[in-house]
């Protein structure tokens, strides 16, 4: 109801606008080219009428040219300008951002509001590594790797490989 007359009144001040712009348009015309009366003159006065008019399109035209030419050129302007901003931008160096610690519980409460009680523990979530087996690892990866290659060559390395597999 309400958005079908907003859309009402919306079209109804589209059409008096449109009414307003040709009424201005008529009275401008009229202002700068009233009605030409060519009844009753003499081809010489028509000359001159003819002559009379065509120093005023001059002079039309040279204005046009002239703001036309202004437009360009601050439309140069602008776009030398917009170009200086983004080369002072890339210039200035921008500070390191610092990490902030912020809980999980803090998160949650600053995206659902106060209202609502949710507490959230990641870290219990996580798998605790033992340093040892780390440390095992380690020791088996260092090994002489010529003595393995010597050992797998052959038929019989592959055999071992197999074994080993299952």
């Amino acid at each position: 109801m309400l958005k079908s007359l907003m859309v009402a009144k919306a079209k109804d001040e589209l059409e008096q606008e449109l009414v307003d712009k040709e009424a201005e348009k008529e009275r401008y015309l009229a202002e700068k080219a009233p009605p030409l009366q060519t009844s009753g003159m003499s081809s010489a006065e028509l000359q001159e009428l003819c002559r009379e008019l065509h120093v005023k399109i001059g002079v039309v035209d040279e204005e046009r040219y002239n703001i036309e030419a202004k437009v360009l050129h601050n439309t140069r302007e602008i776009k030398d300008l917009n170009i200086k901003v983004l080369d002072l931008r890339g210039k200035f160096k921008r500070p390191t951002l610092r990490r902030v610690r912020v809980s999980a519980d803090a998160i949650l409460r600053s995206l659902l509001g106060s209202k609502h009680k949710v507490s959230m523990d990641l870290r219990a979530n996580l798998k605790s590594v033992k340093k040892e087996d780390t440390e095992k690892e380690k020791t088996v990866e260092v090994s002489d790797w010529r003595k393995n290659v010597e050992a797998m060559s052959g038929m019989e390395g592959r055999k071992k490989m197999f074994d080993a597999a299952q």
